[in-house]
């Protein structure tokens, strides 16, 4: 059964029967040993490949990331979201393993179709809140009477952070979340059909000293339009796309138009700190050029021209010489 996902019914069925005596794990391990006919459970039907598994965790690690610096900003507080595990199981099994009340964020992702949910912790969830309400960041579980303001709250620093799911998505699909519903007993939720497959991430999430799980639940309709989007074909086609010559063109007229600095140096020289802390207006500092000497004109910091000081329209100029050899090759 490597490579197997057992469900919760699957894999307490196992650990009774080893408790219970009756079946050992040698007598497990010489049956999977001779066992020639896999179970399929069309209940749990595998709509998503490990590649395209491994893309969805990829994308979230950068959701996690910008999600990390935006609640740390927000609740000033330390925090720290990372991607724990990336499953595909049945909506049904995804409602039965969340708590029976806690905080549940709807929202449609156009131009998809469907809702994702963003379900939270009550712990995390109240943490959050009593750090906006500007408390120390201690947790207690009571999501069932969430008052109208603090449902408000809570709201609106979710809509906010659409913004760093937005960018994380960017490289698969423009998308535009929009907060439909905000839930607390996931019983109510009716989006899909109970057998239907869905992607659930789960973030481990620590703020202060307070942990807790963020569960995203994808069903498998609102990826179905872009599921090609998510092979290594096309990640691999995105980052060695050649520009287009509208691209080519506007990158050039840009580079043309980018400022850089001239300077035409008079000369150089070396004094002592000493001399330095002493110096004084009419002092005068000898340099190491001769003023029959051209100049050097550096743009930037490499030298490039050799030229020659004037006057143009009662404004200093210089004039261009000659190139400068080996001026080039810092290009």
């Amino acid at each position: 059964m490597a490579g197997d996902v057992l469900s919760q019914s699957e894999i307490d069925a196992l650990l009774s029967a080893i408790s219970t005596g009756e079946m050992s794990a040698d007598d497990i391990k010489k049956e999977e040993e001779t066992k020639k006919v896999k179970i399929y459970d069309f209940k749990r039907a595998l709509r998503f490949s490990k590649d395209q598994i491994r893309s969805l965790t990829r994308i979230h690690e950068n959701f996690a990331r910008l999600l990390t610096t935006f609640f740390s900003a927000k609740l000033r507080t330390y925090v720290q979201i990372s991607v724990a595990s990336v499953d595909q199981i049945p909506f049904e099994e995804f409602v039965r393993s969340i708590p029976n009340m806690t905080l549940i964020n709807v929202f449609e992702v156009p131009p998809l179709d469907g809702n994702i949910l963003m379900e939270i912790n009550p712990n995390i969830a109240y943490s959050m809140l009593d750090r906006l309400m500007g408390g120390s960041g201690s947790s207690y579980s009571n999501v069932a009477n969430l008052t109208e303001i603090e449902q408000k709250i809570m709201k609106n620093m979710f809509e906010r952070s659409f913004d760093n799911l937005r960018e994380a998505w960017e490289t698969i699909a423009e998308i535009d979340p929009i907060l439909v519903e905000l839930e607390v007993n996931p019983q109510f939720l009716q989006m899909i059909s109970p057998n239907e497959t869905v992607i659930v991430i789960s973030l481990n999430t620590v703020i202060g000293e307070t942990t807790g799980m963020i569960n995203i639940c994808i069903p498998h309709v609102v990826l179905e339009p872009i599921i090609q989007n998510l092979s290594v074909s096309y990640w691999m086609q995105s980052n060695t796309k050649e520009a287009t010559p509208e691209q080519a063109t506007m990158l050039e007229k840009r580079v043309k138009q980018a400022e850089l600095p001239l300077v035409a140096e008079l000369g150089t020289t070396n004094i002592t700190i000493e001399d330095f802390l002493y110096m004084n207006i009419g002092d005068v500092i000898q340099l190491d050029q001769n003023i029959e000497e051209p100049l050097t004109l550096r743009v930037g910091s490499i030298p490039k021209f050799t030229v020659q000081p004037g006057k143009r329209n009662k404004k200093m100029a210089v004039q261009i010489i000659a190139p400068l050899e080996g001026g080039d090759e810092d290009e």
